[in-house]
């Protein structure tokens, strides 16, 4: 990763031309609620301090130059009026999806010169792409000027992953890079997108939540993502209501027997009941935090990670191991964070054991013969936002 000065030079040197400004979006880490943002439900998000950074130039002639540092190859140049979905271009889908994404919902995008760099863990369940697609739209909705706020720009990032790179993600990772604040958890209603910033002042509680990212690589393209949001909604249907968020938690058990009875797949059953209880836990943990209480939120995490194990099924040994062996060591609560299948955990600890917790957890993976996971403090952060001297 390089600094602004390195990334200036850089993108001079590559495209002959200084860029207009840089930019900035940050990767996320969910405190809790997953896997409900495509259902309507609620979630908990904050903002890491890794960013992916974009150093951008516009163009009149309809030419897109696409260049990251952090990926081997050259430049990649396309057409913006021959962008189309699902038309592949790698890591590059991101970005362009989102000139698709702004072109299509009518906004007079001609082109750019953009390179990109970025500290967000790939494949880590920390929203990389969402940080990619934040990153782009935050810069050119700056240099030509379109007018849109925050969470418009986290919903244009959603389609382009949606529909031009085919992952049918919820709105969370995008609008979580664009709109969380500094200091702050992000209290996110995905239907109507109203949120609340909620102080989340760890050192003031002697505390601190660590990101263990087991290096376990992850691929929500692969079907089992889409998989689980098809019973999802399939179990909506079967009970009558448009999504999962309209199933209030006091009438899950009745809606579970009636999904039974009406001869659903099992594996609707568990998914119906993670999401509702998961939105539950959601309200468990922002009312133990309006109330000061944050240590009484480690056992809300135990509990999602159960369910994720079991009822979503999403989970992996390696997420199994960091959960079981932080608590085992002194945690207060753990659970897998992100899509599931790999990527990372989050360990809700007392700041003084902090050490001891993460040490338990990489000797138990060295037991284990997985390679050292990648152990660090998740720090509140800000939001997407300009970040060249110009801003």
């Amino acid at each position: 990763m390089t600094d602004n000065a390195e990334l200036t030079a850089s993108f001079t040197e590559l495209y002959g031309t200084a860029p207009e400004g840089i930019w900035a979006a940050p990767g996320r880490v969910n405190l809790i609620g997953e896997y409900t943002d495509f259902n309507g439900g609620f979630v908990m998000p904050l903002a890491l301090p890794h960013t992916a950074r974009a150093a951008v130039t516009r163009r009149d002639d309809g030419q897109l130059r696409l260049h990251s540092t952090d990926v081997p190859g050259g430049v990649v140049s396309l057409r913006v009026d021959e962008l189309a979905p699902h038309s592949g271009h790698g890591w590059a889908a991101y970005p362009a999806g989102v000139v698709w994404a702004l072109r299509e919902a009518g906004h007079p995008v001609t082109g750019a010169d953009i390179q990109l760099t970025s500290t967000v863990p790939v494949g880590a369940g920390l929203s990389s792409s969402a940080a990619l697609e934040v990153v782009t739209a935050l810069a050119l909705n700056d240099l030509f000027e379109l007018g849109l706020s925050a969470p418009e720009i986290a919903v244009l990032g959603q389609r382009a992953e949606n529909a031009f790179v085919g992952v049918p993600c919820g709105v969370m990772d995008q609008m979580a890079s664009a709109c969380c604040t500094e200091g702050h958890a992000l209290y996110l209603d995905t239907r109507d997108l109203t949120q609340r910033q909620v102080p989340f002042d760890l050192p003031a509680h002697g505390l601190q939540l660590l990101v263990v990212d087991t290096r376990v690589k992850h691929a929500l393209g692969d079907g089992a993502y889409a998989e689980r949001r098809a019973g999802c909604e399939a179990g909506a249907r079967a009970l009558g209501i448009s999504a999962l968020r309209d199933l209030p938690y006091e009438g899950l058990d009745a809606a579970l027997e009636t999904l039974a009875a009406a001869g659903e797949d099992e594996s609707v059953v568990r998914y119906v009941r993670h999401v509702v209880s998961d939105n539950h836990r959601v309200e468990q943990v922002i009312a133990l935090l309006d109330a000061g209480d944050v240590r009484a939120a480690g056992p809300v995490l135990n509990e999602g990670h159960l369910s994720l194990r079991d009822d979503l099924r999403v989970s992996c040994p390696e997420l199994d191991l960091v959960v079981s062996t932080a608590n085992t060591a002194g945690a207060l609560g753990a659970r897998m964070t992100g899509g599931g299948f790999g990527g990372s955990a989050i360990v809700l600890v007392e700041e003084a054991m902090a050490d001891t917790v993460a040490k338990a957890v990489t000797e138990a993976f060295t037991a284990a013969g997985h390679a050292a996971p990648g152990i660090f403090p998740a720090v509140p952060s800000a939001g997407g936002r300009r970040v060249d001297p110009a801003a």
